[in-house]
């Protein structure tokens, strides 16, 4: 396992739609291994393909319940409605509000390439949505509510409040 570089938004990789997995290959399943231990490195709760400059339909999350492993995701259902602040890997030190649903069902393959169905609220929709869209070349901060914050100022501003 090795941790990998987080492309920052402005790379041209994270504006490109990925391609689907047709199996899972030993490299796919390193570069899993990889994004799994990058993500908990950089303290992240999700991490797409593209975020490691790999244009395949993969991400892997942990809200903090044991990682999930999407490889061709596609939601399914979308319910209810929830708006937060979200940040990104590829964006680090900046958040912004974005609405989201609140309860999402989601059809994958695990490394097994086996289907499975994953449905989450809150966190775990939020994080799902976020980083499918990365898939097909979405950032969120196209659908930031306002303006960015930086981080900082963001935690200040909530502990004087």
């Amino acid at each position: 396992m090795a941790i990998r570089e987080i492309r920052i938004q402005g790379d041209s990789v994270l504006e490109k739609k990925c391609k689907e997995v047709k199996e899972v290959t030993p490299r796919i399943r390193e570069l899993i291994d990889d994004m799994l231990e990058t993500m908990y490195e950089e303290n992240g709760v999700g991490l797409a393909a593209p975020q490691v400059g790999i244009l395949k339909r993969i991400v892997v999350i942990d809200i903090g319940d044991g990682p999930y492993v999407l490889i061709n995701p596609v939601i399914e259902l979308k319910e209810g409605s929830q708006t937060g602040y979200e940040g990104c890997l590829s964006l680090p030190g900046k958040s912004g509000l974005v609405t989201r649903p609140m309860h999402v069902r989601v059809r994958a393959m695990d490394e097994d390439m086996e289907e499975f169905v994953l449905e989450g609220e809150e966190l775990l929709a939020r994080a799902i949505c976020h980083e499918c869209d990365h898939l097909d070349g979405i950032m969120y901060t196209s659908l930031v509510e306002g303006e960015l914050y930086d981080n900082e100022e963001l935690y200040q501003n909530e502990d004087n409040e």
